[in-house]
């Protein structure tokens, strides 16, 4: 199976205009993020943008990039035509979010291997919840899933409410998983999941993958071992970046 690696980076954002271009040290964070996703397993690394400028940052550091609307609704959307762009010829494709510089190169391949198991056209990953600060954070997404690790619903709030359990001790009572927002489909999913329209879930909680799920499609969830990585969504995140991370 030939696995497609597509970042979408936009420029227009309202926390952090720009954001794809800022400076990480001596590089660029679409530039980290392309890096890391080469480490992976993956046969090829494309951004899928829709600014002149991220597409010429990409291709003068030696990446490869595409050229896509600006009105598109999501990444999911972004990655469609991307793949269409390039004429097919994968059977897969990752979709590694441009703000993720530091993500793990083995969480890519963790979550493009389950497109190689029967019956598995869609697929992300969640990690458990150790931070009880984590639970009530509404930017972090929250997930459970069968005994077969399909999803079953993500959502903003703590899932499962654990009735006569006082909040300091549902950490200790119940497992809580936290979404990383990391997604692998089959080529023939990704062109299905660009025609569905937003549902009143995903117009609930702003999540996009509760439209797949009310639309009947299966998400299979890979739990990680492996540490969330810092993700940037305001300015103010990258003066927390710690210097051992830019080396």
């Amino acid at each position: 199976m030939s696995v497609l690696g597509i970042i979408p980076a936009r420029y227009g954002s309202t926390r952090f205009p720009g954001k794809p271009l800022a400076m990480i040290g001596d590089k660029t964070m679409i530039h980290r993020t392309y890096d890391q996703v080469l480490k992976s397993s993956l046969d090829a690394v494309v951004v899928a943008t829709d600014d002149r400028r991220i597409y010429d940052e990409v291709v003068g550091f030696g990446g490869r990039a595409v050229m896509t609307r600006a009105d598109h609704r999501s990444g999911t959307d972004r990655c469609r035509e991307a793949l269409e762009a390039l004429g097919g010829g994968y059977d897969g494709v990752v979709n590694v979010q441009g703000d993720e510089p530091f993500i793990d190169p083995r969480q890519i391949d963790q979550v493009a291997e389950l497109l190689r198991c029967d019956g598995i056209t869609l697929a992300t990953l969640a990690r458990r919840i150790q931070d009880p600060s984590a639970l009530d954070n509404p930017n972090v997404v929250k997930v459970v899933f069968d005994r077969q690790g399909d999803a079953l619903y993500f959502s903003r709030h703590p899932l499962p409410y654990l009735r006569g359990v006082e909040r300091s001790r549902w950490l200790e009572q119940t497992a809580y998983y936290r979404h990383i927002g990391l997604y692998a489909y089959s080529a023939d999913t990704l062109r299905r999941l660009a025609d569905l329209s937003p549902g009143r879930l995903e117009t609930a909680e702003s999540l996009e993958q509760l439209r797949w799920l009310e639309n009947g499609l299966r998400i299979r969830v890979a739990v990680t071992d492996l540490d969330q990585s810092l993700s940037i969504d305001t300015p103010d995140d990258l003066l927390s970046i710690p210097k051992e991370a830019l080396l």
